[in-house]
């Protein structure tokens, strides 16, 4: 990472208090930017926002739903910004299914709102506009979805991700091509420590090991590209270093997921974070049917590695055990700001 790049430079970060947008803005923190955040209030009490007291991070945090086009506008051209890192979504599946026209509205149309701001503000430069290894059309293959692969989505939240990618391709191509460069970034699954959104395996673990419990798991079997939150972060500054300095040769999609052999099952997870833990709880399966989740989702982040020169920096082994020792620092009432902070040292 560049830190003599991000000095000073003015940076837009939709989603500010989400789980994502907590840990970026301590990172850009930590590389001298200044930091305007946009976002709703944080989601889930705890947060890591609260707990790490990011707001002390930023120059400005405005409450916000990217909903309100002219509310989001203003802000925007208010903070002057050098880039933006647009983050502010619905980010549950399961949420999906039950409020399907919040999720689109919020992750289509607020993206659209995003952009139409842009447009207005000239300081803008570079916007990454992260979305989710969940926009491919999931044939349940064996090898990782590439980004030129087929967009598509069986559960609304999926669906929304593929037409956010079209939204920024879109006003990428009519509008911005002179004016500034606009990329998107499909992550894989993010786990990590200060994550307590409601249906997401981590935080869901996490709870059952702090109160020893047993964890209930929906789908064990399903595998995923699971990765710590910092390893995509580190893309989304890469990938937008790139698109302020060179421009619309970097205004594509990128994968970042990590490698082949850290893609593993649902209940291999599990277990590995209870054993680091040395707690005495298990798994069971829930019961019962549940809404439609892919089996089996993979990513091909060969182009990011080649072409940008990103790379996983931490094993999966090394994530879980970040992950329990964020965990153990929490319940023991640690400065969550500075162990946080310090994370992202070693992982720098």
């Amino acid at each position: 990472m560049n830190g003599q790049f991000w000095k000073d430079k003015r940076v837009f970060v939709t989603g500010h208090t989400g789980f994502k947008g907590a840990w970026l803005c301590l990172w850009l923190e930590q590389l001298g930017a200044k930091i305007y955040g946009y976002a709703l209030a944080p989601a889930t009490t705890p947060s890591l926002f609260e707990a790490a007291q990011v707001e002390a991070s930023l120059v400005s945090s405005t409450l916000g739903d990217i909903r309100h086009a002219a509310a989001l506008a203003q802000s925007l051209a208010d903070s002057n910004a050098d880039i933006v890192l647009h983050m502010a979504a619905q980010p549950l599946v399961r949420e999906s299914y039950n409020d399907p026209l919040t999720t689109l509205e919020t992750n289509v149309m607020g993206t659209a709102n995003l952009l139409e701001a842009v447009k207005k503000t000239a300081s803008v430069k570079a916007v990454v506009v992260v979305t989710s290894d969940k926009c491919y059309l999931n044939r349940e293959w064996q090898w990782g979805y590439r980004e030129n692969e087929s967009l598509g989505g069986h559960d609304p939240y999926s669906a929304s991700k593929a037409c956010t990618e079209l939204v920024a391709q879109s006003w990428q191509q009519s509008f911005f091509q002179s004016k500034c460069s606009v990329a998107t970034a499909r992550a894989g699954n993010v786990i990590g420590g200060g994550d307590w959104s409601k249906d997401r395996l981590i935080p869901d673990l996490l709870n059952s090991i702090n109160n020893g419990k047993n964890v209930v798991l929906r789908n064990p079997d399903a595998i995923r590209p699971w990765q710590h939150v910092l390893e995509p972060l580190s893309g989304y500054l890469q990938l937008a270093q790139k698109l302020f300095e060179e421009g619309e040769q970097w205004a594509e999609a990128w994968n970042f997921g990590p490698h082949d052999s850290d893609t593993q099952t649902v209940s291999w997870i599990v277990e590995r974070l209870i054993s680091v833990s040395g707690r005495d709880v298990t798994w069971e399966r829930a019961t019962g049917e549940q809404p439609h989740e892919a089996q089996l989702l993979k990513l091909d982040s060969s182009k990011a590695r080649q072409v940008l020169g990103w790379d996983n920096v931490w094993s999966i082994d090394e994530c879980v055990s970040e992950i329990a020792e964020w965990n153990k620092h929490w319940a023991a009432d640690a400065d969550m700001r500075e162990y946080s902070l310090q994370t992202i040292a070693r992982f720098s």
